[in-house]
């Protein structure tokens, strides 16, 4: 099988977003029912560890509700705590057997855990409550898939198939089941049927040229693979099988530079520095073969192939100790592999060791002579040469190949490593494959701020510079879009901080600046409603205070956020998914909720004319209101700015393309970009056919 290992991301890290947003549960206890909102609001917002402690007071206080238990497993899911999660689904369904939710975390729970028996159980249960949800087929598809039960699997597609006669992933698995059981002609078929579909799926181009490849087809696998790499660059995959189609079109610098550019990727991939080792070699690129070689050994030090590749190389630039060692190392193992005894005896004459030259060429005589003879040998068989037929199967050996005379063929993956595929592409939530679109999120003022991969700008203000070095807030304060969720340690913090900001605040009511100091502790905690009354307590002691004004818009904005979700789940639930449980009565989100966000904005640009950071929220608010014209006036203000802006362009290139103005909407996306922000470019190629 060939090297087919997926670089996504695991999806678990946003599961199962729209389970987040069942309706609030009514609780005897207002105090309970705040909590309980709280800390939903900080699991809809990603910060786990935060909503795990609210979570545990309501257990705490309420012990047989299921709802706590259950929120409080998918928070477990999103931080990799298997078998916590397990275990909180496992005492939600105890107090409620009919949530679908719960059984669907529950079986993601087991996935991760390898219990693929007790993960089935759980779609089956899940699809009795809801037999046309697809995720739950997709998951059970691939389950089954793990568990090479592939009749199964096949039946659980045909399944998913009816419901969703346009799912483009079940086509790609079909078509990998096929090819599981040989059947290359069935499986072409259902991946030409998912390229037709969706010509934006690079995984429907990689999956068509694993087959290629396999069939010897290696310029029509390369064209596939462009067209996948085109459309996702970030998937070192796809370029090591792109290496292998061009290796055997003996297009040496091409596969090298495709080794190249998945190393970048993926650094320490042991296929890609194996194989370019070997080229490197072929080309007489000696030195840095011997590095890659060495990258390898590093991660496999008894790998005796990459060993001995070593030796000739350090032979080659004349290192004879260093072969030698290496040589010796191979032969330890591998006693009757004679190319090494042959090699050694080279190594040693050039250092003049002569009595082990004639010792190791005595040894390779006398093998000869055996052969010749007849003479058997029961250890030669790792060392035999096995010549095939195929002169394409004689280029390349699986990686668990341990016969030493295939040391000079190019590595693929083993099957096992293939079915590593599968893992990463199990589901939290049905989500486009391809580049999900939006926006760049609002600029917020905060303690913390996430890194990024890539370089970007910091962010200045001299007044909220001035603000840090008067030393009126706990912490330094930063301006970014790129919030960090709280640690363990940072939580207790915070809280610790609202007690003491609470008493300063009773000592001297009239200080605005304590009042803005514990709106952003009441902020990073997630409790958006004290946050706002302390925003708008700050602003009545002192109206020039524009960072009051600036928090107050964006705390109201995410508040509008969770609401909308909430509603949109409210109105997609049936009572298959929530059996039992009727949406509260809310006021739905309306266009002037988000005036009152706007009018805040407006105060901060009014006070503070070149705040670029206002502009910027108030085009994206404009952009959530559908008024892009609008919007992208305020980007281009935010732009005059700020030359450097990345944000500013990525979000006014989307509108631009909300618009249909493409030409104007590429350029802005190519310079956010330039800029730093990566995305940009994956989006471009959605707007950029591939040429034939």
């Amino acid at each position: 099988m060939l090297y087919l290992k997926s670089n996504q991301k695991p999806m678990i890290k946003k599961i199962l977003a729209a389970l987040l947003l069942f309706p609030t549960f009514a609780y005897a206890q207002i105090n309970t029912d705040r909590v309980m909102m709280i800390a939903r609001n900080a699991l809809y917002f990603e910060d786990y560890v935060l909503s795990i402690q609210y979570f545990n007071q309501v257990i705490n206080a309420k012990p047989y509700l299921y709802e706590p238990y259950f929120f409080r497993g998918l928070a477990k899911i999103n931080l990799d705590d298997y078998q916590g999660a397990e275990a909180d689904c496992d005492a939600a369904i105890d107090r409620n057997p009919f949530v679908v939710g719960a059984y669907q975390i529950r079986g993601l729970a087991r996935i991760k855990q390898n219990k693929y028996d007790g993960a089935i159980e759980d779609y089956k249960k899940a699809l009795h409550f809801d037999p046309e949800n697809i995720t739950l087929w997709h998951n059970l598809t691939l389950c089954h898939i793990q568990k090479e039960d592939y009749k199964a699997a096949e039946d659980d597609l045909g399944k998913l198939l009816a419901v969703a006669p346009k799912y483009t992933r079940a086509y790609l698995m079909r078509g990998e089941v096929a090819l599981k059981q040989q059947d290359t002609l069935r499986a072409l078929n259902d991946f030409n049927t998912a390229i037709e579909m969706d010509k934006y799926d690079p995984d429907a181009w990689a999956s068509r040229a694993i087959v290629r490849l396999q069939q010897g087809k290696y310029a029509e696998a390369e064209s596939d693979l462009n067209h996948a790499t085109h459309l996702n660059a970030k998937n070192a995959g796809n370029y090591i099988n792109r290496a292998l189609a061009r290796f055997h079109q003996n297009n040496l610098r091409g596969a090298m530079s495709d080794y190249d550019l998945a190393l970048d990727i993926d650094p320490n991939n042991f296929i890609g520095h194996y194989n370019r080792g070997l080229l490197r070699a072929q080309v007489g690129d000696d030195n840095r073969a011997i590095e890659d070689f060495d990258f390898v050994l590093q991660i496999e030090p008894d790998n005796m192939m990459a060993t001995f590749n070593r030796g000739l190389l350090r032979a080659q630039t004349g290192d004879y100790r260093g072969a030698i060692k290496d040589y010796t190392k191979v032969i330890d193992v591998y006693p009757n592999f004679l190319a090494g005894y042959y090699q050694r005896a080279e190594a040693r004459r050039k250092i003049g060791d002569r009595k082990g030259a004639e010792m190791d060429e005595f040894k390779v005589m006398k093998a000869q002579l055996d052969k010749q003879n007849g003479v058997s040998n029961a250890d030669k068989s790792v060392a035999d040469n096995k010549n095939g037929n195929n002169k394409d199967e004689n280029k390349t050996r699986k990686k668990s190949d341990k016969d030493m005379n295939n040391y000079r063929k190019i590595v693929i993956a083993d099957n096992s490593e293939v079915e590593q595929k599968y893992k990463s592409d199990i589901r939290g939530r049905v989500q486009d494959r391809n580049v999900n679109i939006k926006m760049e999120p609002m600029y917020a003022l905060t303690y913390y701020e996430k890194m990024s991969d890539v370089k970007r700008a910091v962010h200045y203000y001299k007044y909220i510079d001035d603000l840090n070095r008067a030393g009126v807030l706990p912490k330094r304060l930063y301006i970014t879009n790129m919030e960090s969720p709280l640690t363990e340690e940072q939580v207790k913090f915070h809280f610790a901080l609202i007690d003491t900001h609470t008493s300063a605040i009773v000592e001297n009511p009239k200080d605005a600046r304590t009042r803005f100091s514990r709106a952003l502790d009441f902020y990073l905690v997630q409790d958006f409603a004290s946050s706002i009354e302390d925003l708008t307590q700050a602003i009545l002691l002192d109206d020039s205070f524009f960072p009051a004004y600036f928090m107050r818009s964006l705390v109201r904005c995410k508040q509008l956020e969770y609401q909308k979700a909430e509603e949109a789940n409210a109105a997609s639930a049936t009572p298959a998914t929530l059996p039992g449980i009727s949406a509260p009565q809310k006021s739905e989100v309306s266009a002037l909720d988000y005036d009152i966000v706007k009018s805040d904005l407006d105060h901060v640009i009014t006070l503070a004319p070149d705040f670029v950071y206002a502009y910027y929220n108030r085009a994206n608010v404009l952009a959530m209101l559908k008024d892009y014209r609008a919007a992208i006036a305020d980007y281009d203000k935010a732009i005059e700015l700020n030359k450097e802006f990345a944000e500013a362009y990525f979000n006014r290139g989307l509108t631009h393309i909300f618009l249909g103005n493409n030409k104007n909407g590429i350029a802005d996306l190519s310079k956010a970009g330039e800029l730093g922000i990566v995305s940009a470019y994956n989006i471009l190629k959605r707007f950029t056919e591939v040429p034939e």
